[in-house]
């Protein structure tokens, strides 16, 4: 079985307190969990379950206590910053929080092609950008000379995602990508990633609390404990037929699922 990405043993503590009086506490307990190509995997739990942290590691914005990380055959060893290319793209939480007010928003367009040196002219730029503009169902022109707040919260993030397909990832870490956007506009941005995986066989890391949406949108999920994962299956086994009591608490708490997904 290929594995696009695979997380093994991974830890990350935390010092807290004065020199007097440190605590450690443990954000994430030797997990192991791995991610295969077109494939939608959910990390889902309560805040402060350790989820974010993971995802925080992988992207290389934090330092692994312990454990390993493998992509794409590549091993990064224990306390080495994780590299973060344009095999890996992110999508945040607050689609408001990602773009600057005062800068318009096709500039990270730009800059983006820039860094990474996918155009060599400004027409093969904006012909790139709006290829991917298309794929969340907007164009160039939709976003060309506009600042974040002429958009909504759910177009901003539609924004973000094309952003993230400049590269052409294989993988996209998507850190609560529903959680800031309007209820009634949630489906359309998970419907994205269902596209995204069938149509160009892009992998998400799918960062979430919502069971609902993961159970719709998602192939396997885990399910984060105080920094541990205590289930983990396909959707229909872990959140149809629960096994860990805490997952059973999770269950509960959200409306029947839709067996037909």
């Amino acid at each position: 079985m290929e594995k696009l990405l695979e997380v093994e043993d991974l830890t990350k503590t935390f010092t807290l307190g004065s020199v007097l009086s440190r605590v450690k506490i443990t954000a994430v307990d030797d997990i192991s969990f791995y991610i295969k190509p077109a494939e939608i995997f959910a990390l889902a739990g309560e805040s402060g379950c350790g989820k974010t942290t993971t995802a925080r590691i992988i992207m290389g914005f934090d330092h692994a206590s312990a454990g390993t990380i493998i992509h794409g055959g590549k091993k990064e060893a224990k306390n080495e910053k994780v590299w973060f290319t344009e095999g890996i793209q992110a999508i945040f939480q607050d689609p408001f929080g990602t773009f600057n007010p005062l800068r318009e928003v096709e500039r990270y367009f730009f800059e983006t092609i820039q860094n990474y040196k996918l155009a060599k002219s400004k027409q093969e730029a904006v012909a790139r950008i709006d290829d991917k503009l298309r794929l969340v169902g907007l164009t160039y022109e939709d976003l060309a000379g506009k600042y974040p707040s002429e958009f909504s919260g759910g177009q901003l993030q539609r924004i973000s995602i094309a952003r993230a397909l400049l590269t052409d990832p294989k993988l996209i870490i998507a850190d609560e990508p529903v959680s800031m956007v309007d209820a009634s506009l949630r489906m359309s941005i998970v419907n994205l990633f269902k596209k995204l995986r069938d149509e160009l066989g892009v992998s998400v890391l799918y960062i979430t609390h919502d069971l609902a949406t993961a159970y719709y949108v998602c192939d396997r999920i885990a399910i984060m404990f105080r920094g541990d994962i205590v289930e983990m299956g396909t959707v229909e086994q872990v959140l149809m037929t629960p096994k860990h009591p805490y997952t059973q608490l999770l269950r509960a708490s959200i409306p029947e699922a839709d067996t037909a997904r």
